[in-house]
Order: C-alpha cells, then sequence, then structure tokens
C-alpha cells in the first residue's frame, strides 16, 4: 500500500510521527528567508568581494607618492652633480619611503655584503622588485632599455643611476663595460639573472651570459624576494599573481590595483656572500646562484623560518 502512494505523500506520512512530539512554536510550515536590513546592493557589496571598494585609499596613496617623486627629484639632482654616494644614499631613502607610502611594508632577512663592488643577484617578478631592493641595497640597477623611454618611471631610474641595456647584440660590449667600470669603482650593481620577470610562483633558471660581469665583483651576494603578506594574512599561491607584472600587462592598471589593497608585504633574504673567484667559471657561479635563490624564495612562499642561505663552489657543496 505505502509502495502506490505519491513520493511528497510518502513523505509527510513519515514525517507524521515525529512532527507530533514537537511543540507547536517548532514546527515550520515554510522555510526561513532572510531579508538584508542593508537595501539595495550595499549588502552584496559588504558580503562579497568589492569591486569598489579601496579607491580612496588609493588615490590618497598615488597622489601621495607622485608629490613625494617631486619633492624627491630636485634634490637627486643636486646630489649626483655633489657626490654619487651622497646620491645612492638618497635614492635608498627614497626608495624605502615610497614603499611606505603606497602600503608595502619590507622584511628584511640577513645583512647586505660591507664589501665595495658587490654583484647582487635576485629573483624577479615584478616592477616592485626596484622599490623593495632599492629601499634596501644601496645600488645601481641593471634594467632593460625600455624603462627609460617611461614617462615618471624613466626620469626617477635615471636618477637612480641605473644601468639600461638593450636587447640587441650589438650594444652588449658597451653595456657589459658600463658595469664594470661601475663595479671597478666601487659601486654595487643589482642584477636579475633570469632575464625577466614571472608569475611569482617559481624562480626562472640563471642565464650564465648576465653574470659575465661578475669578475669585476669582490663579492656576489645572492637575493631571494618574495611577496608573502596580502591583507595581513599569509600569501598563497592563488595570490602570488597579484604582485607579479608579466607579460603585457599594463603599468597604470597594476599599480592602481596594488594600491588599493592593504596588508601587502615583501620579505628580502639576503644570502651569504661569496668571493666569484672561488667558483671555477662564471657556469658554476649562477648554477650556485641560482639554487641557492630558488631555494630561499621557495622556503618563503612557503611561510616557513628561513636564514641566509651560503653560496658554495661545486667542490664544496661535494
Amino acid at each position: 500500500m505505502m509502495g502506490t502512494l505519491p513520493g511528497a505523500l510518502m513523505d509527510a506520512v513519515a514525517r507524521a510521527p515525529q512532527d507530533a512530539l514537537k511543540p507547536r512554536r517548532l514546527l515550520r510550515r515554510s522555510p526561513l528567508n532572510f531579508q538584508p536590513w542593508i537595501p539595495g546592493a550595499a549588502w552584496a557589496d559588504v558580503m562579497e568581494p568589492r569591486p569598489l571598494g579601496g579607491r580612496f585609499r588609493a588615490v590618497r596613496r598615488i597622489v601621495t607618492a607622485f608629490l613625494w617623486t617631486l619633492i624627491a627629484v630636485p634634490i637627486q639632482v643636486v646630489l649626483i652633480r655633489l657626490s654619487s654616494r651622497g646620491a645612492m644614499s638618497f635614492a635608498c631613502t627614497y626608495h624605502r619611503v615610497l614603499c611606505w607610502l603606497i602600503g608595502l611594508k619590507v622584511q628584511v632577512i640577513g645583512r647586505p655584503s660591507a664589501s665595495p663592488s658587490v654583484l647582487y643577484v635576485s629573483n624577479h617578478s615584478s616592477w616592485l622588485d626596484i622599490l623593495v631592493l632599492g629601499a634596501v641595497l644601496r645600488a645601481a640597477f641593471v634594467s632593460k632599455a625600455e624603462v627609460g623611454q617611461w614617462p615618471v618611471a624613466g626620469t626617477v631610474a635615471r636618477l637612480g643611476r641605473t644601468i639600461f641595456v638593450s636587447r640587441k647584440r650589438s650594444g652588449t660590449g658597451k653595456e657589459a663595460e658600463e658595469i664594470q667600470q661601475r663595479l671597478a669603482a666601487g659601486d654595487s650593481v643589482i642584477l636579475f639573472p633570469e632575464g625577466t620577470s614571472n608569475d611569482g610562483t617559481r624562480v626562472l633558471p640563471f642565464r650564465s651570459s648576465f653574470l659575465t660581469v661578475a669578475q669585476g665583483a669582490k663579492q656576489v651576494q645572492p637575493v631571494s624576494l618574495v611577496y608573502d603578506r596580502l591583507g595581513g594574512l599569509p600569501a598563497c599561491r592563488r595570490d602570488r599573481p597579484f604582485f607579479a607584472w608579466y607579460g603585457d600587462m599594463d603599468l597604470a592598471t597594476h599599480f592602481w590595483r596594488i594600491a588599493r589593497r592593504s596588508g601587502a608585504r615583501a620579505t628580502v633574504l639576503l644570502h651569504d656572500p661569496a668571493d666569484p673567484a672561488d667558483f671555477p667559471d662564471r657556469k658554476a657561479l649562477t648554477a650556485a646562484a641560482s639554487e641557492v635563490v630558488a631555494e630561499g624564495a621557495s622556503l618563503l612562499r612557503q611561510n616557513r623560518p628561513v636564514a641566509p642561505l651560503p653560496l658554495r663552489a661545486p667542490q664544496e657543496r661535494g
């Protein structure tokens, strides 16, 4: 008899004994329907990711960063004519203040080498790397020639004594000679041996051709750089492309997106420096530096305790 009843009637009959035991006030004839007390789309804007959130924060950060740049440019122009050391020190101050203005905290683990003529080799994932490393290291960057053509960033890069390199083979010899001259004069240089930026989830193999100039350096110091906080929380794999700037991304749009968010942090891990003369050739030096930088970046991405790693020649590691 029960098998011939419709499905809805069978469910009602099955629930009847249970409902009979419940007090009348607990009986529910229809499902509860909660209504938001905030009318309109504002309710969804609070409970879901807010596409319009952080606009005021972004405008304030961009305006203050622009005003700080206007103040810093004439100061740097004067310092370049008076003292190259003073200009390098002020460039470090400029980047440090700029990171603070755009809401990017910088954590440093380890110490920069106290020796002159240091070649810093770091992984590269974003234009933010320039601000972060510029705030930590008193050194000149090696950048692609296209950066020098950018409206504001190009001017700031020139005032920071950036060495621009082209992708044409005809100019590589002259550019390498300029880097050698900077190192011979006691200046330190920051190099990105990956040759390009990426999505921030890995470290690309270093190119040995970039470390041809290492013979002019007294020390080589590997650097691992990872953006490990977003919104005040540990950044996961999904968050890393948020900081990355690669491919055909637009700089202005990327800057706007970064400026809207809070709680961002970058961690710079300065590994132990080494004398490039301890390595048999530049390929061995490139492999060792690439391994150290990749290992340090991997530990930072996993939010594990880290410490500077030694840069060792192949025979020492064996």
